[in-house]
């Protein structure tokens, strides 16, 4: 058997320590650098403390949020307008245009004087009772401009090169 810290291999007990969260199987001189876990009389294994996971037993690894996969574009500047306009257009007040997206009638006001900026759920179904579009994305800016020239980028850089060597 190998000590888990140093490498060596252990002449005779072993123990177990919790490094930085842990728990490994060290010799004598590497387990003043862990908090010993306290053996159990029978078998030799280490006795789990509640909320301290086992080293051996495989925890599924989450992948870390990141905020910039939830964004779908940027909301446009006259997004209180928009709102406005399409409400009048159907001839809806501010209580039907919350009845209809089932939100609160003071947050749609907020929204149409511009004081709030309406969250990515609540977008969606003004968006949806309107029929109305209040995110500008880049899919759209591109169809905008046309055919205008293309720049070079580092990854055209890069496949360039490899295709010349």
């Amino acid at each position: 058997m190998q000590c888990e810290l140093c490498g060596a291999p252990i002449h005779g007990p072993s123990k177990t320590v919790q490094v930085e969260g842990a728990e490994l199987c060290v010799c004598i001189k590497c387990a003043k650098y862990g908090k010993e876990i306290q053996q159990s009389r029978r078998g030799g294994a280490p006795v789990r403390r509640p909320g301290v996971p086992a080293a051996s037993t495989p925890q599924p690894r989450r992948r870390p949020r990141d905020v910039f996969d939830l964004i779908e574009g940027e909301i446009v500047d006259d997004y209180a307008e928009r709102i406005r306009a399409a409400r009048e257009e159907k001839e809806w007040s501010t209580l039907d245009l919350a009845h209809a997206t089932k939100e609160r009638e003071i947050l749609i006001k907020k929204i149409e004087k511009g004081d709030l900026i309406p969250e990515d759920a609540v977008r969606r179904k003004l968006e949806r009772a309107l029929g109305i579009k209040l995110i500008d994305s880049a899919a759209d800016e591109t169809e905008v401009r046309g055919g205008g020239r293309m720049a070079t980028t580092v990854g055209d850089v890069i496949s360039f090169k490899k295709i010349r060597k």
